[in-house]
């Protein structure tokens, strides 16, 4: 690996060293969310599933190749409580200087919501939202290589309560073609925060160290990805002795839940391939499924995704449901449209 790699790659160990923050102790936990339907239904974390989508590329820069240029994709996620997510991704390819080039937006509207004093006055309402503004490259390295970067402009605004930042995401991919495997390195959300809430002390961005592999089979309609995250920290657990206390969890005396905080870093998704043109892909995310048990009672399929992506010559449509609660799921659409091969763009 030539020593550029391995100057970046120092520079992101030496990073990661200092993040060391949980979910719920960070800023800008939005940028956690899944932005297209093909990324929720592997379970909200993958890094090395080369499915020529651009959606996936806006997670994972090195994803992203010149066959992706003009590719327009738009995705809805009609989340919990109102919540709204919007998500659009274009690709171009720039041949002078063999890199390729996405732009993307990641919207989230939480509605309205009243405003009131200290004292319970109500003085009208306000608007809430979150989004992200990016812009990505990617080259290719010989013949199996291909390292991205994004650059990333956040914005969060809760009436009076606004806050930008900025941050990057650095990524690196190896595909094997012939071997029918992939593996890709992900950094994510090195940034600080431009603007603090008004009020608020300067608070830590959610960065994240991802490795994943996929393998596809010879024989079989079959492919396999597994991911590990948060890899910067072994113990990713959130204990709050409150809340376990109120939803009557009872942790187990002194034990070490060794293998338990293992398993959380892992998320696993199988797809397989119906003829030419149909995919279903199943996903499953530990932490998630850990995070959101309630209680000592059953949660059924919690922590569990599933989609279907139907590929054409001009458009591909994907869907995405996944379980966060026993009664609780999201519903996730989009569209990659092909505008080269629709409108004959160049």
């Amino acid at each position: 690996m030539p020593l550029k790699f391995l100057t970046i790659f120092f520079c992101i160990f030496s990073y990661s060293s200092f993040a060391q923050t949980l979910g719920g102790n960070t800023v800008y936990n939005f940028l956690r969310l899944p932005n297209a339907p093909s990324l929720s239904a592997m379970g909200s974390v993958n890094t090395s599933y080369d499915g020529n989508d651009i959606g996936l590329a806006f997670n994972q820069p090195a994803l992203l190749k010149p066959g992706m240029h003009s590719h327009l994709n738009v995705s809805f996620n009609d989340f919990f409580a109102s919540t709204k997510a919007y998500h659009l991704s274009l690709g171009y390819h720039h041949e002078q200087s063999e890199t390729t080039f996405m732009y993307g937006v990641f919207f989230l509207n939480y509605g309205n919501a009243v405003e009131t004093d200290a004292s319970g006055n109500v003085y009208g309402d306000f608007k809430a939202n979150d989004w992200v503004m990016q812009l990505s490259a990617s080259r290719q390295y010989l013949e199996k290589w291909h390292y991205g970067s994004t650059i990333k402009f956040i914005s969060s605004n809760y009436g009076q309560y606004r806050s930008n930042g900025m941050a990057v995401d650095v990524g690196l991919v190896y595909a094997d073609t012939a071997k029918l495997f992939t593996a890709g390195l992900l950094v994510k959300n090195m940034g600080t925060q431009l603007k603090k809430y008004d009020g608020a002390s300067g608070e830590d961005l959610p960065f994240d160290l991802q490795i994943g592999v996929t393998k596809k089979l010879s024989n079989a309609p079959f492919a396999f990805s597994l991911t590990l995250h948060h890899l910067h920290q072994f113990d990713i657990r959130y204990h709050d002795t409150l809340y376990n206390s109120l939803n009557d969890f009872q942790p187990n005396g002194n034990k070490n839940y060794f293998f338990d905080k293992i398993f959380r870093h892992l998320v696993a998704a199988t797809h397989v391939y119906i003829g030419n043109h149909v995919e279903a892909t199943l996903g499953y995310n530990h932490l998630r499924r850990k995070e959101l048990n309630i209680g000592r009672d059953g949660n059924g399929l919690n922590g569990f995704s599933a989609g279907i992506g139907i590929k054409t010559g001009k458009f591909n449509f994907q869907y995405a449901h996944a379980r966060y609660q026993n009664n609780s799921g999201y519903n996730q659409m989009g569209i990659i449209l092909h505008l080269n091969r629709m409108m004959n763009l160049n």
